[in-house]
């Protein structure tokens, strides 16, 4: 009744749409910056540094974007007729570094992102009301969204970490760098 009485209202379904565009180019603004903090890193690790790990219970950044790869495919691959967690998704594995180059890193870590790009890039005013499942949890879009925008960041951040812990003093400041006395 509520839905029905706002949907009268002059603009409300203007403002409804403008709201949906502005959070997902907020989102995609978001995945972006992220996206370059990990790239930034990257470019700045040794191909053997992409690989170091700092004790065997570690992941690696090589680990880190295999995992995150892997997520994303799960979760953004056919997002409206079937879960996010794909049967085909061997999360365990994501875990067991297999990658060996840098060009397969990068390879992988780009078709994590044009995987979620192109469903951000496609979705209308009318799939913000529909429902979404990630492990069998219902999820509107926003939601499901919102929960990436705090699971590759926390990713990203562990690859940051790595990167200072093997470059040490010779680490470039990815933000704003501190005051030096």
């Amino acid at each position: 009744m509520i839905q029905s009485k706002l949907n009268n209202i002059p603009d409300y379904n203007y403002f409804t749409f403008s709201m949906q565009n502005e959070f997902i180019a907020s989102a995609k603004h978001q995945f972006e910056y992220y996206k370059q903090l990990a790239e930034k890193t990257f470019n700045q690790l040794s191909d053997d540094q992409l690989f170091w790990k700092y004790n065997e219970e570690s992941n690696s950044v090589a680990t880190i974007v295999k995992h995150m790869t892997g997520n994303m495919l799960s979760r953004w691959t056919d997002v409206f007729t079937t879960d996010g967690e794909k049967e085909w998704r061997m999360r365990d594995e994501e875990f067991e570094n297999d990658l060996f180059t840098r060009a397969d890193l990068l390879s992988k870590w780009e078709a994590g992102w044009n995987c979620l790009y192109k469903v951000l890039d496609y979705l209308t005013n009318e799939d913000f009301d529909r429902v979404i499942y990630i492990r069998e949890q219902p999820l509107t879009v926003t939601a499901a969204i919102n929960r990436q925008l705090a699971h590759y960041p926390y990713h990203v951040g562990q690859i940051v970490f790595i990167g200072k812990m093997c470059l040490d003093i010779n680490w470039k400041t990815l933000s704003i760098p501190k005051r030096v006395k």
